[in-house]
């Protein structure tokens, strides 16, 4: 038994040299990113874990704001993936952002939806006023960045205040996806990628202009700063495999 022991420590210190020799060690990084971006980061995930089986990777997804929050009280993230660029301005402002890692890496659209079954298109802003519109899905403006694009398309429209009775705010966009493919509500606010998800429970009838392009920013955070995998991970993101991946979930190049 202790000639085993031996021997498997003996193994093990082996493959530390391995790693030191090639410049890896084995480090484990939490990724927290916007919940627009759960099934392309998964996979990527997975992608990278495949090329970098000595790390680990731990995803967290909810709200770009609320992932903030967690942020600002300390929560160990490594890498931070938002859903707009006023997210990423504030974790920059605060000293959380490791200088030179921040990049936005993709683009995506605001579109309006409804249940895949209902009987009325809804193809402009205007027609939410309909009577057969009671109920529309929007992100919180506050934390969710889709509710904060949507709502100054909205006031862009002069429409804001005038839907305000119909809204049901919703803590993150895939919430609002779930409330319009479940027909809890007539029409919702979500990213057009959001949208191809469910596109046998929800319909896009209406893209929305929007005066800023919705753009996702990634940045190593104060907690990776020294870890190699960090980085890797944001450089698989903007690597042709990691752009063919999110292309793949609908998402865009960012300009």
């Amino acid at each position: 038994m202790k000639k085993r022991v031996a021997v498997l420590t003996r193994y093990a210190a082996a493959l530390s040299l391995v790693f030191t020799a090639h410049g890896v060690s084995a480090e484990t990084i939490t990724v927290s990113a916007a919940a627009s971006l759960a099934d392309a980061f998964t996979e990527i995930a997975a992608r990278f874990s495949a090329a970098y089986p000595e790390d680990s990777v731990q995803l967290n997804f909810g709200a770009s704001g609320s992932l903030l929050q967690q942020i600002l009280k300390g929560a160990p993230v490594d890498v931070f993936a938002s859903a707009d660029e006023v997210t990423m301005n504030r974790a920059e402002d605060r000293g959380w952002v490791v200088q030179g890692t921040r990049q936005s890496f993709v683009q995506n659209t605001l579109v309006l939806i409804q249940p895949a079954n209902a009987g009325y298109v809804l193809d402009s802003i205007d027609a939410l006023h309909a009577d057969t519109v009671q109920r529309i899905a929007v992100g919180n403006p506050e934390s969710v960045p889709v509710g904060r694009y949507a709502k100054h398309s909205l006031k862009a429209a002069g429409q804001w205040d005038a839907l305000l009775e119909k809204m049901i705010l919703a803590q993150n966009v895939r919430q609002a996806l779930d409330y319009v493919a479940r027909g809890e509500v007539d029409a919702g606010f979500v990213y057009g990628t959001d949208a191809v998800l469910m596109k046998g429970k929800v319909k896009v009838s209406y893209t929305v202009p929007t005066e800023q392009r919705i753009s996702y920013p990634v940045a190593v955070l104060q907690h990776g700063e020294g870890k190699p995998a960090a980085q890797r991970f944001v450089d698989l993101l903007l690597s042709e495999e990691g752009q063919g991946v999110l292309a793949g979930f609908g998402f865009e190049r960012a300009h």
